[in-house]
């Protein structure tokens, strides 16, 4: 099982990647992905929705289960990643690459504080 170290993570099972310019990519990790099982859809929060850290940013539906997706940090949606409507299947295959899911733009840098490094995510899991 797969946890980048130069990612962060939370205990809710979604990855981050912080940019330099402020912004953030986020993710479900390959362990979620795994539990979940095979994903058949993912729904997304719109562009320009505001979330506060622990606000749920989406839904994602596995063939036995839907599971809540949490926003790690307090932010704006800036993109969304649109070949999931057509690929849902992207979360399973390449986790922290082609199935991230939303960016946003950080709005409390402060919360990076608050989150797991790699080392940690492995004690959690």
């Amino acid at each position: 099982m797969s946890t980048p170290s130069h990612l962060f993570y939370t205990k809710d099972h979604e990855w981050v990647h912080i940019h330099d310019d402020g912004t953030a990519t986020i993710g479900i990790t390959d362990f979620a992905q795994g539990e979940l099982g095979d994903i058949v859809f993912v729904e997304l929060n719109d562009v320009g929705d505001v979330c506060e850290k622990e606000d749920t940013f989406g839904t994602v539906e596995a063939v036995k289960t839907v599971s809540d997706l949490y926003a790690p940090l307090d932010g704006e949606i800036i993109e969304i990643n649109e070949a999931l409507d057509d690929e849902p299947e992207l979360v399973n295959d390449d986790p922290y690459g082609q199935g991230w899911m939303i960016k946003i733009s950080i709005s409390n840098p402060d919360q990076k504080a608050e989150l797991l490094d790699s080392e940690a995510y492995q004690a959690l899991i």
